[in-house]
């Protein structure tokens, strides 16, 4: 673990060394990700697959070594990051002091957990009212229609889907840390909420489909995890 008393030189052979074993994790990990990388398009068809009895179309010879190839990769980020995290810490804990030990520790926990509740949400909840309005929406064309979903297309998406959740149940994670450090204060917070819930409400349209019953799965969260955010910040002085 890194020590105050290290030179600059040290401390950049340390960070150096951590990242190597950064890198030498992603490429365990993805050598893992290319052999579940079948189960894992298996597995995010599901949805699709529930509410729809057909084929999906792969329309070009590349398809299958691109998917398998953006899976892979996928699955070692997500298994990475925890590392990645624990590296960071072990990196910066020596210069924190007590206090922020403390405080900083619970949130590189919290953080992977609500990325996995936000991601998780998405495809349990989301993913139907979704894939159901775009099939509808398809199968109701003026003009006569065969509906082949592409393969590449609906991961893409689904995993676009899957990181916006994701991302979006940080939200808890930003408004705590930057009450901590003192740039957002808990009063100012409490009397921006009207204008929170139409910040949220335009984000959720930019991030998810053209769809109203997606933008309402996600705003609700969201404005829940505004509110749960404020009963974790730091009363104003």
């Amino acid at each position: 673990m890194t020590n105050k008393k290290m030179t600059l030189m040290e401390h950049f052979a340390e960070l150096r060394r951590r990242f190597l074993w950064c890198i030498f994790i992603f490429l365990i990990a993805f050598v893992f990700g290319w052999y579940v990388s079948p189960y894992v398009q298996q597995f995010l068809t599901l949805p699709l697959l529930k509410i729809w009895d057909g084929n999906l179309l792969y329309v070009s010879l590349t398809d299958g070594l691109m998917i398998r190839l953006s899976l892979s990769t996928t699955v070692a980020l997500l298994l990475s990051i925890p590392v990645v995290l624990w590296h960071v810490w072990a990196f910066v804990a020596p210069g924190l002091k007590q206090k922020e030990k403390k405080f900083i520790w619970p949130m590189l926990i919290a953080s992977p957990i609500l990325f996995v509740i936000g991601a998780a949400f998405a495809f349990y909840v989301l993913f139907p009212f979704v894939f159901s309005f775009f099939l509808e929406l398809n199968q109701s064309s003026p003009v006569p229609a065969i509906v082949l979903p592409n393969v590449r297309d609906y991961l893409t998406f689904s995993i676009r889907l899957l990181k916006v959740f994701g991302i979006a149940f940080q939200l808890p994670i930003v408004m705590i840390l930057l009450n901590r450090i003192g740039v957002l204060r808990r009063s100012v917070v409490m009397s921006m909420r009207r204008y929170a819930i139409i910040f949220v409400v335009i984000l959720a349209a930019v991030l998810t489909p053209p769809d109203i019953v997606s933008q309402i799965l996600l705003a609700l969260p969201m404005y829940a995890l505004f509110e749960l955010s404020i009963l974790f910040m730091r009363r104003d002085d």
